[in-house]
Formats: C-alpha cells, structure tokens, sequence
C-alpha cells in the first residue's frame, strides 16, 4: 500500500478535496510540483512506524510556485502515468496569491500504518 502511495509524481496543493484526477490537477489545483517517485528516491521513504507497522514519510517542498489564486485546503498526490489520485491529505488553511512568482512550502509529514491487533 505504502509503495503505491509513494509511485506519485506530481504533488498538488487544492482548493478543495480532490476525488479525481482531473479534479487534482486542474479543477482544484492551486500550486503543483513534480517529485520523484519511489521509496528512497528522494521525495518518498517508507520506513518502520513510530509505535508500530510502517510509515510514508514526504519530504517537504519548498517554494511551489502558485498557479492559481485562492484558499488551500488539501494535498494530493498524483500520477500522470496512469493518470490516478493516488492519496489526499487536509493540509492548514491559507489564502494563496498568483501573481507569477508567488510560492508555497509543503512541510513534510507521513502516513502510518499500525501493525494489525
């Protein structure tokens, strides 16, 4: 599951939840920046949980240029590829301005999956 989680290569910061694709990338899309796929490969390492299981951890982007004005909500992660949604996350609502050199950073952050009980 991790490893399919972290085969994107396209993270982008929304302006509302992603349920598509399309929705990701164009419908919803603020800001976007191309990482590169695969566990250890720079932007994606899947290691041991904190408590239990294994976790995803995304590295953090910094200086995404913003495309398109208006507030973030959400991140998603994409693959052009195949052209899915490969996962979404909830992200700190902040008010995004385009103006051809504005940025946002992503911090990085994980997702953990506990062993079974």
């Amino acid at each position: 599951m991790l490893a399919y989680l972290a085969d994107c290569d396209e993270i982008n910061v929304c302006s509302a939840q992603p349920t598509t694709y399309t929705e990701a990338i164009t419908t919803y899309s603020l800001a976007d920046i191309a990482v590169t796929p695969g566990n250890g490969n720079g932007d994606f390492t899947i290691a041991n949980g904190d408590t239990s299981g294994r976790k995803l951890t995304v590295a953090a982007q910094s200086g995404v240029l913003i495309d398109t004005s208006g507030t973030a909500t959400h991140i998603a992660g994409t693959k052009s590829g195949d052209t899915t949604l490969r996962w979404v996350t909830t992200c700190t609502s902040q008010a995004l301005t385009a103006n051809g050199s504005n940025t946002v950073n992503i911090p990085a952050f994980d997702d953990e999956v506990a062993d079974p009980s």
